[in-house]
């Protein structure tokens, strides 16, 4: 990718939508490019984190691993990230990441990561809104409704 559509891609991404173009740009100075072929595996859970991928082109599954073997726990595409939270706190990865289908990802080593978020603070709120928005997609939603009588009836 050249830098101006590295530039113009991070801008649509959600972490990055309140940031200024320079500092777009300066994101996109060390940011890394990766293709990855259908059916490969960016990483497993249980491994270390090293790097941040925001999805350019393609489709991921995220895979947990439960008693009865795995299950999907979301499919992510272009613009959205993936292995943001073992970056943050530093643990190992929380589910398997396989590639659906050819993709091309950037990448974010984690140390520009956590630099970026500390000279950048609104990345923070924008990975508050990433994740707050993944678990009220996640939500289950109740099967059987309480009804709460008002008040006179």
């Amino acid at each position: 990718m050249l830098m101006m559509e590295k530039i113009l891609f991070l801008r649509g991404v959600s972490i990055f939508r309140n940031l200024k173009m320079a500092e777009l740009a300066w994101i996109a100075e060390f940011v890394s490019e990766e293709s990855e072929p259908s059916g490969s595996v960016l990483f497993r859970e249980g491994d270390l984190a090293e790097s941040l991928y925001i999805v350019v082109s393609g489709q991921v599954e995220v895979v947990r691993k439960n008693d009865r073997g795995e299950r999907i726990v979301a499919v992510l595409g272009e613009k959205e990230c993936v292995g943001e939270m073992s970056i943050l706190d530093d643990e190992p990865r929380s589910a398997t990441i396989r590639v659906m289908e050819d993709s091309f990802f950037l990448r974010i080593k984690s140390e520009d990561f956590k630099d970026l978020i500390h000279d950048n603070p609104d990345i923070a709120f924008g990975i508050f809104r990433m994740f707050t928005g993944r678990i009220r997609k996640n939500q289950p939603e109740s099967e059987t409704a309480t009804v709460i009588p008002q008040a006179g009836m």
